[in-house]
């Protein structure tokens, strides 16, 4: 406990600072690109819904009409 805290390098500082500011701009555009991205899914999903529609049932197909036939 007596002893001199070690000696700290005179640019420590300055670099540390440096790398924070770049890992939070990383962080920023990280985000940013995750946000854009998941907004182009949500549209692309929404396109596709409204073109394709797929909670309409599709018309039957499993007795196709007989030519000819008039029944009883």
């Amino acid at each position: 406990m007596e002893a001199s805290p070690p000696r700290v390098p005179p640019g420590l500082y300055a670099d540390a600072l440096r790398r924070g500011v770049r890992a939070r701009r990383r962080r920023t555009v990280a985000r940013r690109l995750g946000w854009g991205l998941l907004c182009a899914v949500v549209a692309a999903s929404a396109v596709w819904a409204l073109t394709v529609r797929p909670w309409v049932e599709p018309p039957s197909e499993t007795t196709p009409p007989v030519p000819g036939w008039t029944g009883w």
